[in-house]
């Protein structure tokens, strides 16, 4: 009879601390107390993505030719992650668009796997972990691209869920479709399932080692469901996954759920190199400027600087047509806007001027530890943004911007940008001249040019 007590009095305990668990799981996704405890990404990501040179059609040897130049001439300023775009899991996939209901790559569960004639070493069922495991060998981190939803193919083929007893069949939703890519039907999350799904993906890339997931199709239109399932299913897998979220405008409404289910997240449609493209960009930076917080990015988009275009989706082989005063200002704002930022250019074949543009420490300081970041002064087509230095030695940091077509001679009165008085010489962080003290500050900017200064707080 003793014995009898003893194990009902066992059981009982077990099923109320299984219950109380339930509900403490329950409680902490209902209030969003879920979300990781550490940030992933204290500062702005920095890496390299391989859309703006290869659109759709990276290899695994490109990734690592780009993964061996990263680690030798950049990692000491910051760079870290290598990042392979949308369609590994494409065979034949070509530069200048997508083919139109392709043939994927997939595993007997629904679930896409990189194209075997394009990288290698994914071969009997080893996915991206051999080429994972290169990358970390260089001490630099790993990220893919995916697109919203589940694959057509596999609910053609009512591929089951890994895990469940659902098919891919009972969870797709065919009305939601991606406006530009014909690979994926969106996922139901309210059928049983659905979670499940993305739970099976993120274990695969927690498997292989990926540190970084950029989701596409998610947030134009606003996708919440998906992404909160995508977060879901990051936490469940038990490694720390960067999410970046794609393509822009995300909502600026949506402010604080993109805050509580990714780390970044894309402020507009694609950037090009243009000026037109940077100026637009501009509009959408000023809209995000008051909304950035530690630990979570408005995402101004990949730099497409240098050798671009390889085999590109949009235009031919070239060297960025963005003139170099274009670029320094679009190095310039991404920094002070604290944007995280994404090289698009192919590494191995880096020019001297690209090379001067992601290897400046003082400009890279700005974007990776800099705070109190805001506009402090706008006259016509005059920019004026002001941030302070949040290590090292106390600074402040002076970005001016000529978003106009014709060139400007500007005078503005330290007290214009909140500042009482000039404490110390202005040093210019591109150039590296120091220019002596004075009672404003004198600028010549030519059309789409700008400066960055610092200067003793």
């Amino acid at each position: 009879m003793n014995s009898l007590r003893k194990t009902f009095y066992v059981w009982c305990r077990s099923a109320l601390v299984s219950v109380a668990g339930s509900v403490l799981v329950a409680m902490l996704s209902a209030t969003g107390a879920g979300a990781q405890t550490t940030q992933l990404a204290p500062t702005p990501p920095m890496g390299w993505n391989s859309w703006d040179s290869y659109g759709t059609t990276i290899r695994e040897n490109e990734v690592k030719a780009n993964a061996d130049t990263m680690a030798s001439k950049l990692k000491q300023y910051g760079w870290q992650y290598v990042v392979v775009d949308i369609q590994w899991y494409e065979p034949n996939a070509q530069a200048h668009g997508y083919r139109p209901n392709a043939k994927l790559s997939m595993d007997d569960h629904g679930r896409l796997v990189p194209a075997a004639n394009r990288f290698p070493s994914a071969q009997n069922g080893q996915g991206f972990k051999p080429l994972a495991d290169y990358i970390h060998s260089k001490g630099l981190k790993f990220g893919i691209h995916i697109l919203r939803g589940i694959p057509r193919q596999a609910v053609a083929e009512n591929s089951p869920i890994l895990g469940t007893s659902f098919h891919a069949g009972d969870v797709a939703d065919k009305t939601s479709l991606c406006e530009w890519n014909t690979d994926m039907y969106g996922v139901d999350m309210t059928k049983p399932g659905g979670q499940s799904y993305y739970d099976s993906i993120v274990a695969q890339y927690a498997k292989w080692g990926v540190d970084f997931i950029k989701a596409d199709d998610m947030s134009r239109p606003y996708h919440k469901a998906e992404i909160e399932g995508l977060h879901k299913a990051i936490l469940r897998s038990g490694r720390p996954l960067v999410l970046s979220l794609s393509p822009g405008p995300a909502p600026l409404a949506e402010v604080a759920s993109l805050r509580q289910n990714a780390q970044m997240w894309r402020i507009e449609d694609d950037l090009w190199d243009n000026w037109a493209s940077v100026k637009n960009m501009y509009t959408r930076i000023e809209g995000w400027s008051k909304l950035v917080e530690r630990g979570s990015w408005p995402d101004a988009d990949m730099l497409p600087l240098g050798h671009i275009g390889l085999r590109a989706e949009r235009g031919d082989d070239r060297l960025s047509l963005l003139t170099h005063d274009e670029q320094h200002t679009m190095m310039t704002l991404w920094s002070i806007f604290r944007s995280p930022l994404m090289f698009g250019g192919d590494l191995p074949t880096l020019d001297p001027f690209t090379t001067s543009l992601l290897t400046n420490g003082d400009v890279l300081a700005v974007n990776q530890h800099s705070t109190g970041n805001r506009i402090a002064y706008s006259d016509g087509n005059l920019r004026v943004w002001t941030a302070a230095s949040s290590s090292g030695s106390p600074r402040r940091y002076i970005a001016i911007f000529n978003m106009g077509d014709t060139s400007i001679e500007a005078h503005v009165p330290w007290q214009k940008i909140g500042i009482e008085k000039q404490s110390g010489p202005l040093h210019d962080l591109w150039t590296g001249e120091t220019l002596p003290k004075s009672s404003e500050i004198a600028v010549k900017l030519a059309p789409h040019a700008s400066v960055l200064y610092s200067i003793a707080k």
